[in-house]
């Protein structure tokens, strides 16, 4: 398939007329061949939705409403289009993707609920016959970066909020699926979004950093929010600070499910595995860390492990539960995990091989701080099972790193869960539920090295506006002077 930019409602291709592929990373054939744009293109398209977001932003809440209800609805009837371009491009399973076009309209439908949501306040004022408010209005031009594993949820995300606030916005696809990314914005221009409002930008790898850079860069860019590897969010954040741009950062985790010596063994392994195995492990939320009371630990062990033995794993167009990694190098990568663990005394309980980019489950049983996984995230369906010796041990575990997007615990007592939730440094936890979870109205965002700021709901339109101070005072007021 061959894909341009998207510009001022029109597709066409990079100035230069450079193209790169993207290739199927089961087959190797390639899957698409997209626009590699360069800093002339990017500015083009800041150009376009700078021009345009006078009259977007200007346009009344029921019409934005419409058009993004609207295009919840053509997003779902292109489910069939998405789902043979993620799988072609990143290798998801059907599953996957049509969840993700099933969450993506939602986020769509609860953005076009937020356009009457836009509201302010009547301040108390000290100053006779005046009248304080403080009132919200659209930042400008939104630079959202989104990245592949779930990329219809996450680029819909980094568009819907921003546009129901009456912001214009630039997605730069992901280099790794760039029909998918560029097919939302198609999908929103013919749901009627005006030309500019919704822009795609892509890109050859090698020209990630100059594009980004010169979008970050530009004076009608007022917001950006990125979603990716702490790595390049640490490179955004600083690119932005020296423009004194705000940043909304969604980054990488090393989520723990902690199972508590009374929890349900049987509840923990159901959404050990889920949060583990779902997407290949390639989910910012994925379970990374198996931290189990050693009272219980023999008897999860020998469940989850019989659990993640029988997930089917392989080409993902045909009926299984894993399918393949994002490329072989991502592969590859399991394989330097399991050799580090498995020479420093952890034992493997499940998987451990692997057919080119296709990784089954797999669970590594012992894991101690001096093995690379310990600390690492994965991005895979590589999992570490730490034993521990009771809930304060647990919760230790658990803020042992960087991180800190989501986690959860297990326990029958909820009290005592709730205790333990208290204590864990992540911006997200689930008691007796998986660590993946994510729904359009939350908020969701981590702490530590997994980011700050947060998506969904009202907590996107404090990200997404400005707040001003206004007065309407006596004209015949006294001064001092």
């Amino acid at each position: 398939m061959d894909i341009g930019l998207l510009i001022a409602g029109e597709e066409r291709g990079a100035v230069a007329g450079a193209t790169y592929e993207r290739h199927d990373p089961v087959t190797g054939t390639v899957a698409t061949t997209a626009a590699a744009g360069k800093v002339e293109d990017a500015l083009a398209a800041v150009d376009a939705a700078a021009a345009a977001f006078p009259a977007w932003s200007q346009l009344g809440p029921t019409e934005r409403r419409r058009l993004l209800l609207a295009a919840a609805d053509a997003m779902e009837a292109r489910r069939d289009t998405f789902a043979q371009l993620m799988t072609a491009e990143i290798g998801a399973t059907g599953p996957w993707a049509g969840f993700n076009v099933m969450l993506a309209a939602s986020m769509l439908r609860e953005a076009a609920a937020l356009t009457t949501q836009l509201t302010g306040q009547v301040i108390p004022t000290d100053k006779p016959g005046c009248l304080s408010m403080a009132m919200v209005r659209p930042a400008g031009v939104v630079l959202g970066i989104a990245p592949w594993n779930a990329p219809v949820i996450l680029a819909t995300r980094a568009l819907a909020t921003p546009l129901a606030c009456g912001n214009t916005v630039i997605l730069k696809a992901s280099e790794a699926c760039p029909g998918t990314h560029q097919l939302i914005g198609k999908v929103l221009v013919e749901a009627g979004i005006p030309k500019g409002v919704v822009n795609v930008v892509t890109n050859a790898p090698a020209d990630a950093p100059e594009v980004v850079a010169a979008l970050i860069e530009a004076p009608a860019v007022k917001r950006i929010s990125f979603t990716g590897s702490t790595k390049v969010g640490r490179i955004i954040a600083e690119t932005a600070a020296r423009h004194l741009k705000p940043v909304l950062l969604e980054l990488g985790g090393k989520a723990p499910l902690i199972v508590l010596d009374d929890a349900d063994i049987d509840a923990a392994v159901n959404a050990a595995a889920f949060g583990a195995f779902a997407n290949q492990g390639q989910i910012c939320m994925s379970t990374e860390r198996l931290i189990v009371d050693a009272r219980v630990a023999d008897a999860f062990v020998e469940k989850l492990s019989a659990k993640a033995k029988a997930l089917p794993s392989g080409n993902p167009r045909g009926h299984v539960v894993l399918g393949a990694l994002v490329d072989e190098g991502a592969a590859a990568r399991m394989d330097e995990l399991i050799a580090d663990a498995t020479q420093k005394g952890a034992k493997l309980v499940a998987g451990g091989t692997r057919d080119g980019a296709i990784v089954p489950a797999t669970l590594l049983d012992g894991v101690s701080p001096q093995m690379r996984i310990y600390a690492e995230e994965s991005f895979g369906p590589v999992k570490s099972i730490i034993r521990v010796d009771g809930e304060d041990e647990a919760v230790r575990v658990a803020n042992d790193t960087e991180y800190g997007l989501s986690s959860a615990v297990f326990s029958r007592d909820i009290q005592r869960a709730m205790r333990v939730a208290e204590r864990l440094e992540t911006g997200i936890c689930h008691i007796n539920g998986p660590t993946v979870h994510d729904e359009a109205q939350i908020p969701f965002g981590g702490v530590k090295a997994s980011g700050y700021g947060r998506f969904g709901g009202r907590w996107g339109i404090e990200f997404f506006t400005e707040t001003r101070w206004i007065t309407v005072e006596d004209p015949h007021q006294h001064y001092p002077f």
